[in-house]
C-alpha cells in the first residue's frame, strides 16, 4: 500500500497507471471520483515527474474518461479559477482553445451580433493552446483592436459595457496555463483541452459549445451534470467546423439539455437540421480563409457592419441565432435569426464592434 501523504493521498499517479488506468485501452479501469479528484490536485501542484505524467495523460486519451472523472478534473480546476461575474447573465462560448487551421472563426461576429440582438455573450480562449497552437478567439479580436490581455474584473465589466466579452485564459485560469509546456511536448490532446473549455469563468447559467460526435455532447453535459462546482441551466452543443463552436453546413446535429428544476428530472435531447433552411446553403469548404486571424477579422467587421450580404454573412447570423435561441431569447432557432439580421441591418452590431474597441 502506497504511503498517505499529509497533501494528497494514497493514489500518486504512478500508482494509479499500475493498478487502475494504465493496462491499456480495453484492460484499464476508470478512475473514481476520489481518484480523480486526487490525480488532478497532484498534477496542478508540479508532484509527478514529467514521464509519469505523460503517460498518465496518455493512459486516459486511450482509455477515454468517463463524466464522472471529467467532473473530477474540472471541479479541482474550477477551485483554482478566479470567476468574474458580470451583472447581466450571459451564454457562456468555450470553443476549443487550440484554435482553427482552415475555415474562418465566425464566433466573434456572432456574439457580437447576438448581443446587438439582446443576447449577452462571453467568449473564452487562451493563446497558441497545444497541440494545434492555431487561431482562438483571441487572434481575431486582437486584429479587431479589441483589447484581450484583461484581468477578469475587467472582462466582466465588458460584458456589461458591451454586451460582448472576452476572458483571457492565463489571466483566469494560470494554473492550467502552467501546464503549456508540459501539454506542448505530449504532441497529443489530453483531457486538459476537454476541461478548460468547461471553466466558465463568467458563471454563466447556459452553456454553448459544439462536438465532432454525438457521444461527445452527452459526456460533455453529463460531466455538468455531475460537478459540484458548476450549476447550469441549459447545455447547446452542435457538430462544428474543426471542433470550433461555429456550425457545420448542411446536415449536422444538434444536442440540447436542460437541468430541470421543481422536481422534474434534467432532459437531453438531440435533432438534425439542414442549414439551407436557415440561409447556410454552401458547404464548409465555401467558409475557407487564406490566413485565419486575419481573414476572420475583415469578415467579422464587415458583416457586422453591413458591408458584406453573402455565405459568410448568413453563416454569422445563424451562429448568432443560436446563442440567441441557447439562452432562450427567441423562441425557435427561426426567432433568433430575424433579430440577428435585424441587429444588423439597423447598425447596432457595429455599434457593438465600436464599444468593444474603445472599453
Amino acid at each position: 500500500m502506497a504511503k498517505t501523504t499529509p497533501e494528497f493521498g494514497e493514489w500518486p499517479l504512478k500508482r494509479l497507471m499500475t493498478e487502475v488506468c494504465g493496462s491499456g485501452p480495453k484492460s484499464a479501469a476508470d478512475l473514481t471520483r476520489e481518484q480523480a479528484t486526487e490525480a488532478f490536485e497532484r498534477i496542478l501542484a508540479d508532484e509527478p515527474d514529467h514521464t509519469t505524467l505523460g503517460a498518465f495523460w496518455l493512459a486516459n486519451r486511450w482509455k477515454r474518461n468517463t463524466p464522472e472523472e471529467l467532473a473530477g478534473f474540472v471541479d479541482v480546476m474550477c477551485e483554482r479559477v478566479e470567476y468574474a461575474e458580470p451583472d447581466v447573465d450571459p451564454v457562456d462560448c468555450g470553443a476549443n482553445y487550440d484554435g482553427k487551421g482552415e475555415t474562418a472563426i465566425l464566433g466573434v461576429g456572432a456574439g457580437i451580433v447576438a448581443a446587438a440582438a439582446g443576447t449577452p455573450v462571453v467568449v473564452h480562449s487562451g493563446d497558441r493552446v497545444p497541440t494545434q497552437k492555431q487561431d482562438a478567439y483571441k487572434h481575431v479580436l486582437d486584429e479587431l483592436g479589441v483589447a484581450t490581455e484583461l484581468v477578469p474584473r475587467d472582462s466582466a465589466a465588458m460584458v456589461d459595457e458591451t454586451g460582448f466579452g472576452f476572458y483571457y485564459a492565463p489571466a483566469f485560469n494560470p494554473e492550467i496555463d502552467d501546464l503549456h509546456e508540459r501539454r506542448d511536448r505530449m504532441g497529443v490532446r489530453t483531457f486538459v483541452n476537454t476541461i478548460e473549455t468547461l471553466a466558465n469563468p463568467a458563471g454563466a447559467n447556459v452553456h454553448l459549445g459544439s462536438f465532432y460526435h454525438l457521444a461527445f455532447a452527452r459526456k460533455v453535459c453529463d460531466t455538468f451534470a455531475e460537478s459540484r462546482f458548476h450549476d447550469l441551466d441549459r447545455v447547446i452543443m452542435f457538430q462544428g467546423m474543426e471542433g470550433y463552436d461555429d456550425i457545420r453546413p448542411g446536415y449536422t446535429k444538434v444536442a440540447e439539455w436542460n437541468s430541470g428544476d421543481d422536481g422534474v428530472d434534467a432532459e437531453f435531447t438531440d435533432y438534425e437540421i439542414e442549414t439551407p433552411e436557415y440561409g447556410m446553403d454552401f458547404q464548409a469548404e465555401d467558409l475557407e480563409v487564406d490566413d485565419v486571424a486575419t481573414d476572420s477579422a475583415s469578415i467579422t467587421e464587415a458583416v457586422v457592419s453591413g458591408d458584406r450580404d453573402d455565405r459568410f454573412a448568413d453563416a454569422v447570423a445563424l451562429n448568432a441565432a443560436f446563442r440567441i435561441y441557447a439562452r432562450e431569447d427567441a423562441e425557435t432557432i427561426e426567432d433568433g435569426l430575424e433579430a440577428a439580421r435585424e441587429a444588423i441591418d439597423d447598425g447596432s452590431a457595429a455599434a457593438v464592434l465600436e464599444d468593444l474597441r474603445t472599453f
